[in-house]
């Protein structure tokens, strides 16, 4: 032990450790060892289509955009019923509906379960409007602004209507295998369940399935 030390001497040994790969940081202040394996989700050439119709039609609007057959990498039971999310400031969801409606996709705006139910499972093109929530954690891949690990686990514990049927049993899996095969940051994915009023719930959530 060296007590002695300096904090600055100490947060550079740090930032070394994390650069060599012995250190991964998975939160402020929180580090583990082994270097990290970050989530890239598959962006298809459908996805990277509608992006860029969407980005060419509104340019200054933010974006995000993934499919929720992701989330059967996952999952042990596979789901059969999965769409496209598209995710825009609140203000434009109306305006990118009917674009993409003149379009011909097969697209709803924030839908109720009902309408999940009756419309959704036979359509594995559809696409759903919904908001991005300000600062939400994106990422971008190959030129597409996309989800990342900490806000794909945040919205399937927010939302129980789009991801009804990773709920329960399956969403503890999916947690567990998220964090055991991925880098999550806590931290990161904590601010952003705070940006979505479940900041608490959520950190009693990771707590008793870490236990």
């Amino acid at each position: 032990m060296e007590p002695e030390l300096k904090q600055t001497t100490i947060n550079w040994r740090v930032y070394s450790l994390v650069q060599m790969g012995v250190l991964n940081r998975i939160g402020r202040g929180k580090f583990e060892t082994g270097e990290g394996k970050n989530y890239i989700p598959e962006i298809t050439s459908k996805l990277k289509s509608i992006y860029s119709k969407i980005q060419k039609e509104f340019p200054y609007l933010e974006i995000c955009i993934w499919n929720t057959s992701a989330l059967n990498e996952f999952m042990p039971h596979q789901s059969g019923s999965f769409y496209i999310l598209v995710e825009v400031e609140k203000e434009a969801t109306q305006s990118v509906f009917y674009f993409l409606k003149e379009a011909n996709y097969s697209v709803f705006i924030d839908p109720t379960n009902d309408i999940l139910d009756k419309y959704l499972p036979d359509n594995k093109d559809s696409i759903i409007i919904t908001s991005l929530v300000t600062e939400a954690p994106t990422q971008t891949i190959n030129g597409v602004n996309t989800t990342s690990i900490e806000k794909m686990l945040v919205d399937i514990f927010c939302d129980d209507v789009i991801f009804s049927a990773q709920q329960g049993a399956e969403m503890r899996t999916i947690f567990m295998a998220a964090i055991s095969k991925y880098t999550v940051n806590e931290s990161r994915m904590l601010r952003y369940a705070d940006r979505r009023r479940k900041k608490e719930i959520l950190k009693k959530y990771i707590n008793s399935i870490s236990d």
